[in-house]
């Protein structure tokens, strides 16, 4: 049950509306719909999934810096 429930919180984080996600395209298949079926410009949605994806290593990186920080300093990275 718990590789269920692993399974299930990897589904829900991926379709939340964070661009660079499964769930920031369907943001823009909603907003497109909502805008009566005009298109949003390829090259404006390929920037606003770039900048997501640079949030998201940068977050990522910025955790695992302190990950490793608080490895080499002799504490628990599951703290």
């Amino acid at each position: 049950t718990a590789t269920i429930i692993r399974l299930l919180q990897l589904a829900i984080m991926n379709m939340l509306p964070i661009p660079a996600l499964d769930g920031g395209r369907l943001m823009f298949v909603i907003l497109e719909a909502v805008r009566g079926g005009k298109k949003i410009s390829p090259e404006r949605e390929g920037l606003v999934h770039l900048t997501g994806m640079l949030l998201l290593l940068s977050l990522m990186a910025f955790i695992s810096f302190f990950d490793v920080q608080r490895l080499f300093s002799g504490g628990s990275i599951l703290q």
